[in-house]
């Protein structure tokens, strides 16, 4: 079995939902349950690439991939393994540079773990910031040295080589706009971020005839804002379909662009999808 990494990069708002309302949010965004990291289930992935298959690939090689419809799933499982799509960098608002791309070293620890299984090079993990109110940018980053200005928080920066070279490394491996951008935090800043800057918009519905607004039809959804870059790992094994060989080259014409999550019919979830390492 071969494994790689995927990358997503939201070019829309993510709306991964959990269906069910916590607090005054009446649609959340789904979370780990121990980290409250944000994610995107795997199947929602797959879900989507197995409907973009369907017109790209011939019916024997789409079931070897995918697996059976469901009324047949019992028969074999998919070629395809698609893991949950975790967060990686999150887009914060930035007083210098419009926004900045925040991690933390948790979050760098955990896509360094799994990075390692899709034997990816990457680079040295850099210094975790010297204090809860410090960050580390990378060098020549557009945030300014000194002081760092993230939604209602202000940061002390120190600039940080190894940081550069994760900026450099990503932007070539995601194409997401990652160049000068890049920031390292606490993961106690991190969480703080997770739980405060999240985008969540009202939506109302209307009366046909009166185009006011329904009785009780104000609801709260939580996204992902835009630009966000998540990652998942996708491994290819063996064909349970005998007569139908696989390769990765089968599944790289179904990336690209792609609509993931929940509410795309109001444009939420557009993104983009990449092989890390070039493949």
């Amino acid at each position: 079995m071969s494994t790689h990494i995927l990358f997503l990069h939201a070019l829309s708002p993510l709306h991964p939902g959990t269906g069910q309302g916590v607090g005054s949010i009446d649609l959340p965004i789904a979370r780990e349950r121990a980290t409250g990291i944000p994610y995107l289930p795997g199947s929602s992935v797959k879900g989507v690439l197995r409907d973009t298959a369907s017109g790209k690939v011939g019916k024997d090689k789409l079931l070897a991939l995918f697996g059976p419809e469901t009324g047949s799933a019992s028969e074999h499982a998919g070629a395809a393994v698609f893991g949950d799509a975790r967060l990686l960098l999150f887009p914060v608002r930035s007083l210098a540079g419009v926004f900045a791309y925040v991690t933390s070293p948790y979050l760098l620890e955990r896509f360094a773990r799994e990075a390692g299984f899709a034997g990816l090079k990457l680079p040295a993990l850099p210094p975790a910031p010297v204090s809860e109110g410090g960050c580390r940018l990378a060098t020549g980053s557009v945030l300014k040295a000194g002081k760092v200005y993230l939604e209602d928080l202000d940061l002390e920066s120190q600039e940080s080589a190894e940081l550069k070279a994760w900026e450099d490394w990503l932007v070539q491996q995601s194409e997401a706009p990652v160049k000068g951008r890049l920031c390292l935090v606490s993961d106690n800043v991190m969480g703080f971020l997770l739980e405060t800057a999240t985008e969540v918009v009202a939506r109302i519905r209307l009366e046909d005839e009166t185009k006011t607004v329904a009785k009780r039809a104000l609801w709260y959804e939580e996204s992902l804002p835009a630009e966000s870059l998540l990652y998942g790992l996708l491994s290819l094994g063996s064909s349970r379909k005998k007569e139908v060989a696989l390769a990765l080259d089968d599944l790289k014409p179904l990336l690209g662009f792609a609509q993931l999550g929940g509410k795309a019919s109001v444009g939420r979830g557009l993104c983009r999808l990449r092989l890390g390492d070039g493949a």
